[in-house]
């Protein structure tokens, strides 16, 4: 039978040169995370399906519609998480002792079985971080001033937008509009369809000097909120002051609604430069973290989309593999010789094949030095190195040799680099 060989629909597979850069970006947001205090925390890829349900958590969304369903041999019903945040609700009713504020972070897989596009799979990688047990605006600014480290980092230019729920509904409410979720929900498809569109669609909800007074109100500042005094226009302003003490420039976008229904209160999305592109969004969802224990516990996070950020980081990716020995019939200093650099941390491989077949190896994996092992470089007892990217080649002793290929993993060169 003949078996068509394939990725499933809305998967893939990731290899060299770009799980490269998707190990050193995903490195660069561990480390910010880490060094703002967060700490790593690991959870299962299934969880029982009634966690995940939408009943449970409180609002319909896509995301929790579009869960994968499992059932186990047991019958139990069963789901492929789809997001972390609801995975934190359970952790805190198992583990009511942790100490708050808790900030977390998670970089791993989840899925969603929806409609699948350019950039868009049914499994991807977040990387969250989230603080819970702090309800302060301190909390919110923190999640920001991480984006912006990781973001300068990665050499990407990108504008921080904010907004807040309790905002949202009150000008909806102002107006005297009933649905305010589905407003809410119109809204959110502004950077998708434009305004044009987003107003028509609204004449479902509301006529057209509602709509027409609405979108007067979207386009007022922070302190016209404040001093017609507007619920969640206060929680803006204290961001807008904390991110200052950062050095963190954010923009208050009133029409930015984020599309999940726990959100709270300050809400953000980050988008690249001069795009409607989300990069990263998160926000504050008081309401979710506490539900199994029967109390409100605040919470708040930022999160991003791995593949998302891949494409966009503008990164050096330094060598993965630092030398190729070739051996002619002196295995056995090849070896002791790998094991050396191995165990300085430099990675090699080694090889007893023809020098041309070697070299063409080599160059196909991007290895940036080449050290070849024979009867003349035991005899001068120095090793013969050759630059793969400039073909130059010299002789050096161990000590001068490991030298060179330490200098050059410490400077992070790139393959490609000279």
């Amino acid at each position: 039978m003949l078996i068509e060989v394939d990725t499933v629909k809305g998967f893939q597979d990731i290899l060299p040169p770009e799980s490269l850069k998707r190990r050193q970006v995903k490195k660069v947001i561990e480390e910010t995370y880490a060094r703002y205090g967060f700490l790593p925390v690991e959870t299962p890829v299934i969880e029982f399906d009634e966690l995940m349900r939408s009943d449970t958590l409180g609002g319909e969304d896509e995301a929790v519609s579009d869960r994968f369903k499992l059932k186990d041999r047991g019958g139990r019903n069963l789901g492929l998480r789809y997001e972390f945040t609801f995975q934190l609700a359970r952790m805190l009713k198992m583990n009511p002792t942790l100490k708050l504020p808790f900030k977390r972070y998670q970089i791993g897989e989840n899925f969603r079985d929806e409609p699948i596009g350019p950039g868009r799979f049914r499994q991807f990688t977040q990387c969250d971080a989230d603080i819970v047990g702090d309800a302060s605006a301190d909390a919110d600014a923190e999640c920001l001033a991480l984006v912006k480290d990781i973001l300068d980092a990665l050499k990407i230019d990108a504008v921080i937008c904010v907004n807040n729920r309790k905002l949202i509904s009150a000008l909806i409410e102002s107006v005297q509009i009933g649905d305010k979720a589905a407003v809410m929900k119109e809204l959110d498809k502004i950077d998708k369809i434009g305004e044009d569109h987003v107003k028509s669609n609204l004449r479902k909800y509301a006529d057209a000097n509602q709509i027409l007074t609405l979108f007067k109100l979207l386009e007022k500042d922070i302190s016209f909120f404040k001093s017609n005094a507007f619920e969640g226009a206060g929680e803006l302003e204290e961001l807008e002051k904390k991110c200052g003490l950062y050095g963190v420039k954010i923009q208050v976008t009133p029409t930015l609604i984020r599309g999940l229904s726990y959100y709270t209160g300050n809400i953000f999305e980050v988008r690249q430069a001069g795009k409607s592109s989300s990069i990263a969004g998160g926000g504050r969802y008081d309401k979710v973290v506490g539900k199994f224990l029967q109390r409100e516990i605040p919470a708040v996070g930022i999160s991003f989309g791995l593949d998302r950020v891949c494409e966009l980081a503008n990164i050096p990716i330094p060598a993965p593999i630092h030398a190729l020995l070739i051996s002619f019939n002196k295995d056995a200093q090849m070896m002791k010789l790998a094991r050396r650099l191995r165990d300085e941390g430099l990675a090699c491989v080694t090889t007893s094949g023809k020098v041309g077949k070697s070299l063409e190896y080599a160059n196909a994996l991007t290895i940036p030095y080449a050290i070849f092992i024979g009867d003349e470089e035991i005899a001068k007892k120095k090793w013969k190195l050759r630059d793969m990217r400039t073909g130059e080649e010299r002789y050096l002793a161990e000590k001068s040799l490991l030298s060179v290929l330490k200098k050059m993993k410490a400077a992070g060169e790139t393959p490609m680099e000279k």
